[in-house]
């Protein structure tokens, strides 16, 4: 997330009751998840296997929970706790806004549009032309809708990212603070889920074609043209490319690439990236003809054991 204005180091650490290292008027201009930082973002670590990474990452302010030396060109917020200070940026940037009404004041929708009953439009929403929005459709706020998008009843759009971090005797929730975007020509099937990001986009690309009960998690990007059968479910921070095909009761773990062109046959399971332009089944999925090799070959094992 990029803040609307530009913030210093000092205004941060002062905000957090915070030591830093850097100068006080180093600049900050957003905040992101290390994955998805970029120059001017403040991110976090609290965890030393991830200390290199984020120091090296082009985020510009880390929070860290150790006294290190910051990279050249970058500035530390040392905090005991930077899980926590992280939050309490996100929720001083973006709170909370209860909307009481179906249609929020702030939300913007085109011309041609159509809005069935009960439907919730949220606050800072953006809703482009000639759009169906079925019954008991959720739209949460700061969504952003293309031109000639259908959603069908009772999906989610931009639910919180599931994200948690474990404490001694409880989980404790990231503050979700990205975007959920539908761009032009997408259709979201019948009680789909499409989580926003936890502090960059969660991306469905134009005239991608999701089927009823889908669940595409935080900060994932699909392609363009892709497929998406019912009941399959994409894990966070994943990368569909374009034209991809996904069948029925997919799944699609974490942090990976699905290639431009894959087919992922239904009941399938990844779980990690795979080449473009190729057909995979099983679970964890591999090349179909192989798959379907392994199989023969352990039915005729099974019969001569008879």
């Amino acid at each position: 997330m990029k803040f609307e204005n530009t913030y210093t180091l000092k205004d941060f650490a002062e905000y957090l009751n915070a030591t830093y290292v850097g100068n006080d008027d180093h600049e900050i201009t957003g905040i992101n998840e290390i994955h998805m930082v970029s120059p001017g973002d403040i991110t976090f670590v609290d965890f030393h296997k991830y200390y290199d990474k984020a120091l090296n990452s082009k985020a510009s302010t880390v929070i860290i929970n150790k006294n290190v030396a910051p990279p050249e060109g970058k500035a530390l917020i040392i905090s005991d706790d930077p899980f926590r200070d992280f939050n309490k940026i996100v929720t001083r940037f973006r709170k909370f806004e209860p909307c009481a009404k179906n249609i929020s004041d702030t939300a913007e929708i085109g011309e041609g549009t159509v809005i069935q009953p009960g439907a919730f439009i949220g606050n800072h929403v953006k809703i482009g032309k000639n759009c169906i929005i079925h019954p008991n459709v959720s739209i949460y706020d700061y969504s952003i809708i293309g031109n000639n998008v259908i959603i069908q009843s009772n999906a989610v759009i931009g639910g919180d990212a599931y994200y948690f971090k474990r404490r001694p005797t409880h989980y404790e929730k990231m503050e979700s603070c990205g975007r959920t975007i539908l761009e032009d020509d997408v259709e979201i099937g019948a009680l789909c889920a499409v989580d926003k990001g936890v502090s960059g986009d969660t991306i469905i690309g134009k005239g991608t074609k999701l089927d009823n009960h889908v669940q595409i998690g935080h900060d994932t990007h699909v392609g363009k043209n892709c497929l998406i059968g019912a009941h399959s479910a994409v894990a966070g921070v994943t990368v569909i490319e374009d034209d991809v095909c996904i069948w029925a009761q997919v799944m699609v773990n974490k942090d990976i690439v699905v290639g431009k062109g894959a087919v992922l046959l239904a009941t399938s399971a990844i779980d990690k990236s795979v080449e473009g332009g190729k057909v995979y089944f099983g679970s964890p999925a591999i090349e179909a003809r192989k798959k379907w090799r392994e199989i023969a070959a352990l039915k005729k094992l099974a019969e001569n054991c008879k």
